[in-house]
């Protein structure tokens, strides 16, 4: 049994939904927060997550980060040496969609090996389609091209919460035995 421990930066714009979608994630739906409550710098959750078909899991360490440029010294600190990367947008906002690449370029710059950090990209909001002006299209095209996996979730209905994280925690999990399969093979 292997338990691997990652870091996870989760990313945008303020008022996109990281800190619900985090919460829910981390307790199993069981906290929502109904009031809108301003991240400053960053707040860590844990999560374990057990990889299907393996007696291994993947410690998942979420950075929560604040989404307002007045806090991105504070924030800094916190993202050195990142595994993952969760990039989110709100659906019903086209400029937290158009500041993904800004958010993404920051983590890989700051990523411990080659530029090409594995993350997800996540549309938030979903339950908001009244008001949704950034198609499914446009977030599958833009992951797509900046090699991301797309998932679309409302935390508010708890709709796709978890998907993303067990993605990643699955990504990291191969990596790793894809480096043990690559040492072994040098010895």
């Amino acid at each position: 049994m292997v338990v691997l421990r990652a870091k996870v930066l989760v990313t945008g714009d303020s008022c996109v939904g990281k800190s619900a979608l985090v919460q829910v994630f981390q307790s199993d739906g069981t906290h929502y927060p109904k009031n809108y409550t301003q991240t400053v710098g960053a707040e860590v959750l844990v999560k374990l997550v057990n990889i299907p078909e393996t007696t291994d899991s993947v410690e998942l360490f979420l950075y929560d980060s604040a989404g307002k440029e007045m806090f991105s010294d504070t924030v800094q600190q916190y993202w050195e040496h990142p595994n993952l990367v969760i990039v989110a947008y709100d659906v019903s906002n086209e400029q937290s969609f158009n500041a993904c690449n800004k958010w993404l370029e920051r983590c890989r710059s700051l990523a411990k090996s080659d530029n090409n950090l594995p993350g997800a990209l996540i549309a938030t909001k979903t339950d908001l389609k009244q008001r949704r002006v950034i198609s499914t299209k446009q977030g599958k095209d833009y992951a797509n091209s900046k090699n991301l996996e797309y998932f679309e979730c409302s935390a508010k209905e708890h709709e796709n919460v978890e998907a993303p994280f067990y993605f990643l925690a699955k990504e990291f999990h191969r990596l790793y035995k894809e480096k043990l399969e690559a040492m072994k093979g040098m010895a």
